[in-house]
């Protein structure tokens, strides 16, 4: 698969639409996500470097998305799409978290907070990539 066989425009709405995703899922979630994570606010003092690295690796999660659904599942659509998202979680996502995070001593609850974004991540990112097709579609 080569960089212009995949839908950019896709992939750029898809990282938008997921950043947007995490920053409702951990305001709602900051209070228990720093309490399994056992920080304060105040300690954590990370600055806006977290936000831009966010933003990035979405943007690699998305292209490989678009990349791997319509080898997956031979086609690219909304379903496909959210169905990739759902498999990479699973095969890769939340099995890694759970190793790291048990060999780190943290609490589950964690795991689970932070799983569940990159669940939503992952099937938001499917779901827009799927809803704009490939880049063929989106140019005829």
């Amino acid at each position: 698969m080569s960089f212009s066989a995949v839908n950019w425009l896709a992939i750029l709405l898809a990282t938008i639409a997921a950043f947007a995703f995490g920053a409702i899922w951990y305001m709602g979630l900051s209070r228990q996500w720093l309490t399994a994570l056992g920080k304060t606010r105040e300690e954590l003092n990370v600055g806006f470097t977290p936000f831009i690295w966010s933003f990035a690796v979405e943007l690699v999660m998305a292209f490989f998305l678009a990349v791997f659904t319509p080898a997956l599942m031979g086609t690219v659509s909304l379903g496909t799409g959210a169905l990739t998202g759902l498999l990479c979680w699973l095969g890769f996502v939340i099995t890694t978290l759970i190793m790291n995070h048990r060999y780190e001593g943290m609490k589950w609850s964690l795991t689970a907070i932070d799983g569940g974004h990159l669940l939503g991540v992952l099937v938001i990112q499917g779901a827009v990539i799927g809803l704009f097709g490939p880049v063929a579609a989106a140019v005829a």
